[in-house]
Order: structure tokens, then sequence, then C-alpha cells
């Protein structure tokens, strides 16, 4: 159910993400094609199929240890879906050996609610979005990183 996304892959992923009821990219110009390339190309993207169609996909970027993406479409919710693309996600940035692991969303939101429940602890804010955290299974410790500028 579970497979590395490829690059015909792309369109659907892309599908997705714009159609998502939650989270949506107030500047859709921050997620590019080429940036889902890039995870294409690299670790990081993996995509949830059922009955040869993608449902879901997460994806994230063991350069900074960022979960970038996890969706899933509505229809498909509630099933443990993204429980399972998430934990995939998680297990690229350990496997990367990344200290620290990171993420964002906006507060309020179902996602912000299943990122508490995953044990992941808010600490700070970032162009009105929650900062999640959660240290790799290989530190104990959390480096500091940069957050992308806001654009």
């Amino acid at each position: 159910m579970i497979r590395k996304a490829a690059r015909a892959d792309i369109p659907r992923i892309m599908e997705i993400r714009a159609r998502v009821r939650e989270n949506t990219l107030r500047d859709p110009s921050r997620v590019t094609m080429e940036d889902v390339c890039w995870f294409v190309d690299n670790p990081g993207i993996f995509v949830w199929v059922e009955d040869t169609k993608i449902v879901g996909f997460s994806a994230a970027d063991p350069r900074n240890g960022n979960i970038f993406a996890l969706f899933v479409e509505e229809a498909h919710e509630g099933r443990g879906i993204a429980r399972a693309l998430f934990e995939r996600a998680c297990n690229v940035l350990d496997e990367a050996g990344c200290p620290r692991m990171w993420l964002t969303t906006w507060p309020g939101t179902r996602a912000e609610r299943f990122y508490r429940k995953a044990g992941w602890q808010v600490t700070g804010s970032h162009d009105g979005n929650l900062v999640f955290e959660r240290h790799g299974r290989l530190s104990e410790s959390s480096p500091s990183i940069r957050l992308p500028r806001s654009g």
C-alpha cells in the first residue's frame, strides 16, 4: 500500500495537495513541481495506493529534519493511512540520522490534534503556523535550525 513515489505520480500528488480542506497553501507557488521532483529523486516522498489510485502522500526532508507534507484525500480519512504515512516520513528522518524533526501546521486544525496525539511538542510559531518538534531516535540533543523564511 505504501511505496516510494515516482515522477509519474507527481501530477496526482500535486492534485491531492491542492484539494485539502485544511492547511491550504496561501501561496501555491511555495510548493513547486521542482520541490516535489527533489523529493521523488531523493529519500523522502511516499504514496499510499488503493486500487491503483494514490489517495495520500507524505514527504520528509533529510537535509533539515522537516516533515514537509502529510496529506490524505478526504474520502480515505480515518482509516490509519495518515498515521502510516507519517510513520514512514519519520523513519526517513531517523534513517538519515536527523537529531531533530520538525513540522509546521495551522493552529486549531485536525492536523494540530493529530501531531499532538502523536506526542509531538509545540516549540513555537512561524508565519502564523505552530512549530511542532520531536527528537530523532538517534540523538538526545536538539541543535537549533533555522526555519525557512516566509515568502
